[in-house]
């Protein structure tokens, strides 16, 4: 009791400052979500899914100050592909920044515009999945989120748009705290890719709804900001419908915190829900992988792969679970979660987990860690390839099954120029 009082007590601290103002279709909506979020409180150390990152700095009422980062001369992530683009700074809409929204096959609106109308196809998503999530795991910083977001986009794709639709984050103010929510609806038949990149705020908090028809696809590629400083919990909720597809790559280099959940739902069958992230951390690094997929249908496959590599006392976190509902025949479920330390002083930290009740199904998880293969490095330095550039070469052989969840080759490409330029960075 004592315990759940100081959740509550911690939530009402929380949210003092922020701004309610539920109208139109989203009012009842944010309503929901604030009663969700004021039955759990807010999360603790104690909690379960918590007990490997301290979501201190998440809850905290006021944010600290952070230095802003500068690129210098590298672009940004995707800079050299055709896409539609949408920008916020500091979780503002930036008009002069973005692109018009018109692309055929695609109807975005912005949520801030689209939540004064009386009805919306949203209605049936926004905070939906959220909820949905909240069980058999509680996700308060999730309904945090569906209660006070400020903006976001909602995007219903109902053809093939010939370029992705690209989410672009820009911090300008040493003490940004951004709320962004997201809705996708893939209609039947449709598919689309939609990038993300950029650093967002001092503090980000993000949610992505996804609602995928029968035999839609969405490719998700996320680049996370290099700003070391910042702090982020992001959650992506996804329902995967009949012959659909869902595939998410997320690229995560620097964050002083970062916690990245996913929630994914097979409902269909014969479909196909692929996650998989890179995470390169250095110093006072906390990045959390937290993943739940659900297995409703049958014949359905899923894969998670994960690979952090880690240095100078860096710390990955990795809980990940496949549920097997009965029914759900022929699964084919697939989990691998490995850090690559590149000194004694950084930790990994691990809690994959299978829940079967279907009799026919092909799972496996698997967790490891260690150092750089001494007998390859020594094999390369043999043949002339100096140190740095030998581990280099290890680093990116040992994240290139995370990469290769990428289907499209230039963006693929893309992942990997970043990945070379901050191991080249971070050589010392």
């Amino acid at each position: 009791m004592a315990v759940l009082q100081s959740k509550h007590n911690t939530l009402q601290v929380r949210i003092a400052g922020l701004r309610f103002e539920p109208q139109g279709w989203l009012g009842a909506l944010r309503a929901d979500a604030l009663a969700r979020l004021t039955a759990m409180g807010m999360p603790g150390r104690r909690d379960e899914y918590w007990r490997y990152t301290n979501p201190a700095g998440l809850i905290a009422v006021d944010v600290a100050a952070v230095s802003l980062f500068d690129p210098g001369d590298e672009p940004p992530p995707f800079d050299g592909i055709d896409r539609l683009k949408i920008v916020f700074v500091d979780g503002v809409f930036d008009a002069a920044q973005s692109d018009n929204f018109a692309l055929e096959g695609v109807q975005v609106e912005r949520l801030a515009v689209a939540e004064q109308a009386d009805i919306h196809w949203a209605t049936a998503l926004y905070g939906v999945l959220e909820s949905r999530g909240q069980t058999p795991v509680q996700r308060p910083l999730a309904a945090l989120n569906s209660a006070f977001a400020t903006d976001g986009v909602l995007v219903r794709v109902t053809g093939k748009p010939s370029k992705p639709i690209s989410l672009i984050y820009q911090h300008n103010s040493k003490t940004s705290d951004v709320v962004l929510h997201h809705c996708i609806k893939v209609e039947s038949g449709a598919e689309v890719t939609l990038l993300e990149n950029g650093p967002a705020a001092a503090r980000f908090s993000h949610v992505m709804e996804v609602d995928i028809a029968d035999g839609g696809r969405l490719h998700h590629i996320r680049a996370q900001g290099r700003a070391h400083q910042r702090q982020a919990a992001t959650h992506l909720f996804a329902r995967i419908g009949n012959h659909a597809a869902f595939k998410s790559f997320t690229l995560t280099a620097n964050g002083r915190l970062t916690r990245n959940e996913a929630v994914l739902e097979l409902l269909g069958s014969d479909s196909v829900a692929h996650i998989a992230g890179a995470a390169l951390g250095d110093g006072d690094f906390h990045h959390d992988d937290t993943v739940f997929i659900t297995h409703a249908g049958a014949r359905c496959e899923s894969r998670q792969v994960f690979k952090k590599v880690l240095k100078n006392g860096a710390t990955g976190v990795f809980q990940g679970k496949i549920l097997v509902k009965q029914g759900a025949q022929k699964t084919d479920g697939y989990q691998i979660s490995q850090a690559l330390m590149l000194d004694g002083e950084s930790q990994f930290l691990a809690k994959p987990e299978l829940e079967i009740y279907a009799d026919d199904v092909k799972c496996s998880h698997g967790s490891t860690s260690g150092a750089i293969d001494e007998t390859a490095l020594f094999y390369l330095r043999s043949r002339g390839v100096p140190r740095r550039a030998a581990q280099s070469l290890l680093v990116l052989a040992f994240l290139a099954e995370a990469i290769t969840e990428i289907e499209d080759e230039a963006i693929s490409e893309d992942i990997r120029q970043r990945l070379q330029s901050w191991l080249e960075r971070h050589e010392h």
